[in-house]
């Protein structure tokens, strides 16, 4: 193959910033064109189930050193334009409000998606058991150990709720009904013959469709994908079914996981079950708004850039990260390798712990995940006093381009854990946007490798938004990803210097309550800043260093929006983190709070 010596020109003055002698663009490009004609016959298809065997730790004694004194490399990133992460674009048109036509979305192939004239404030449906539609996962679990219910009539509850709100939220791309209610009996038997059962026996859950499942489609939300039928389960899943959790069905997902609203063009939006005009959040919308309408009890998610959070907080449930490498990624569609986490969305983080429990673990299939003992977390999710935990707020983190609903519930908030003991303490972060940007150095470069073969030969079939994202990953130089990487270890010493002072750091999840399913852009003082980059400038930055993130409930907006707080743990100590957030959770209340659907 030919290798343009002009191209080469062009690329080192315009991506590098420098003239080259004639001499050295022509032996460059002689050079590139030898190892180009090599690399070039490789088969991408063959690479998609590969991933660089360089494995991220961040409990290793490397990231906890101190930081070099003087100015850190990161704050080299400067300070940036609206949109200028790669993740959003502000549009040419449109008010700042973001006011205009909604996305066009197809029609998905399980039940009808909402309408787009669908009301904002519906009212509640009843139905056969629906007290117990919106039970803990603990409480259930405990009844069906107990006898007091049975697997049957807690997955037929879970159905008949889906059946009834799954036409307004559109949470679901596969329901496996018979499949679950099959697991079910065959839960109850095991009851009956007094067999042991695991801690989550009988309980229904649902899956974010990039987890995979035998036998049942695993599209992850796109036209790439659609006839995908995997022939076993990955790790999570089958660790999940041994615990005797009941799967009812694999849920809507941002395209590939590439965003943060659910707005999906393959299979219809997901809807807010707060307001059905209103964003999910994203990637794991439909987790979200499942456990949030009362169809599941906890449903899984994953979190490259706060996926979990972003809609555990716009739905107003808890959203665990945990601590990179403590949970398999092995047989999840990958977004970004090393950014990558698998969590919980549940209604409690008592509910939170038990999950961890049983997801937690070294996989030998998975080489990033850790060999530690895995203790037993729902232990310590239970509420106590907080005398002589640290919380460290980051203060300009909570006042920059934080809505005024979110900052003040989140000062209550704060108020609140003072109140029941803990230390709070005023903490320094690198700045989050830029930390935003690293994850986005890191995410742009992985998922554009792991898509090649696809924008290849089907880039057609992604939707705007992803494919965007895609192609611009195409262009990254290695040195620029390779920076992403360097940075990122500044960022964890960094970080763990702040940790030695403090338990956990508290900070707002997102800065604004769920986004209206048109909104494009949010406005601050006249300046704008596009959805997708204000819902992760505070989420993304922990997917950098890997710490544990607790994000639950802490408040409403005046219309009935969830507000979040956001906890960050040391690496590998969710036990402080889960004690903190349960601690919290019964002293604000916001559990009893139910959606209006």
């Amino acid at each position: 193959m030919a290798v343009s010596q002009e191209l080469v020109r062009l690329i080192a003055r315009e991506a590098l910033g420098r003239d080259v002698e004639a001499a050295v663009i022509e032996e460059t490009a002689r050079r590139l064109e030898g190892l180009l004609s090599r690399v070039r016959g490789l088969d991408l298809e063959q690479l998609l189930p590969l991933e660089p065997p360089a494995a991220f730790n961040p409990g290793h004694p490397a990231w906890a050193r101190r930081p070099e004194a003087g100015e850190p490399a990161w704050a080299g990133l400067g300070a940036g334009a609206a949109g200028s992460s790669g993740y959003g674009t502000v549009p040419a048109a449109g008010g700042p409000s973001g006011a205009g036509a909604p996305p066009t979305v197809g029609t998905p192939p399980a039940a009808a998606s909402a309408a787009a004239g669908a009301p904002s404030r519906p009212g509640p449906a009843t139905g056969p058991r629906a007290d117990l539609w919106f039970k803990s996962l603990a409480e259930v679990a405990e009844a069906i150990r107990r006898r007091q219910v049975s697997p049957v009539e807690v997955t037929r509850a879970a159905l008949d709720r889906l059946e009834a709100v799954e036409g307004r939220l559109n949470a679901f791309i596969t329901v496996t009904a018979g499949a679950a209610m099959e697991a079910a009996r065959a839960a109850e038997a095991a009851l009956v013959r007094r067999e042991p059962a695991g801690p989550l026996h009988g309980v229904p859950v649902a899956l974010k469709d990039l987890f995979e499942t035998a036998g049942v489609p695993t599209t992850a939300g796109s036209r790439i994908l659609a006839d995908h039928v995997p022939s076993r389960d990955g790790t999570v899943v089958r660790r999940l079914r041994e615990a005797g959790a009941i799967l009812v069905g694999k849920t809507n997902t941002h395209e590939f996981a590439f965003g943060p609203t659910t707005i999906n063009p393959h299979y219809g939006p997901t809807r807010n079950p707060w307001a059905l005009d209103r964003v999910p959040g994203g990637s794991s919308g439909g987790s979200a708004a499942a456990v949030a309408a009362g169809v599941v009890y906890a449903a899984m998610g994953t979190d490259t850039g706060g996926s979990i959070r972003i809609p555990a907080a716009a739905c107003g449930t808890v959203g665990l990260k945990p601590t990179y490498g403590l949970v398999s990624r092995h047989g999840i569609i990958p977004l970004s390798w090393s950014l990558d986490h698998a969590g919980p969305l549940t209604r409690t983080v008592a509910d939170a712990a038990l999950v961890l429990g049983v997801i937690a673990g070294r996989d030998p299939s998975d080489h990033a995940t850790v060999d530690r003992p895995v203790p037993e977390y729902a232990a310590f999710a239970r509420p106590g006093d907080l005398k002589g935990v640290r919380v460290g707020v980051a203060r300009a983190w909570a006042e920059d381009r934080v809505a005024p609903a979110v900052g003040q519930a989140f000062e209550a908030a704060v108020r609140a854990l003072s109140g029941i003991g803990a230390e709070v303490r005023e903490v320094q972060l690198p700045a989050a946007d830029h930390m935003m940007v690293v994850n986005r150095l890191i995410a742009l470069a992985e998922a554009a490798a792991y898509h090649a073969p696809y924008l290849a030969t089907r880039a057609r079939d992604y939707g705007a938004d992803v494919r965007g994202r895609l192609e611009l990953g195409q262009y990254l130089l290695a040195r620029d990803y390779l920076a992403g990487q360097r940075l990122r270890g500044e960022m964890c010493r960094h970080l763990a210097a702040v940790m030695d002072a403090v338990d956990v750091v508290a900070v707002p999840t997102v800065p604004v309550a769920a986004p209206r399913i048109d909104q494009t852009v949010v406005e601050w003082g006249g300046e704008v800043e596009t959805v997708p980059e204000a819902l992760i400038r505070l989420t993304a930055p922990f997917n950098v260093t890997g710490n544990p993130v607790l994000a639950l409930p802490c408040g409403f907006t005046p219309d009935g929006l969830p507000v979040s707080l956001q906890l960050a743990g040391r690496p590998f100590d969710e036990a402080t983190l889960l004690r903190v957030g349960a601690t919290y959770e019964a002293t604000a209340g916001w559990f009893t709070r139910r959606p209006p659907i």
